[in-house]
């Protein structure tokens, strides 16, 4: 995983966006190492950040280099989405 660490962060970043929004025409990237091996880099990288990468909405706006959203939590404090991813 080191091996990324010679590049500039930013780029990674835009390199993954890139690859990952052609994963539906290119379905062979799904199994490439070099995308798992980025992907990993970067959520390592992420998590030195502080950005829990199982919130897709944390880990996309540090991808795109925005501040992460801020949670609505309701009257019970449960966290209450504001989109749905997928729909």
């Amino acid at each position: 995983m080191q091996r990324f660490s010679t590049f500039e962060i930013d780029e990674l970043k835009l390199v993954y966006r890139v690859l990952h929004k052609n994963l539906m025409g290119h379905m062979e990237l799904m199994d490439a190492e070099f995308l798992d091996a980025l992907q990993s880099w970067l959520q390592y990288r992420a998590t030195q950040d502080g950005v829990d990468v199982s919130v897709h909405a944390q880990w996309e706006a540090w991808l795109k280099g925005q501040a992460a959203p801020t949670p609505t939590v309701g009257a019970e404090g449960r966290v209450i989405p504001l989109t749905f991813d997928g729909m």
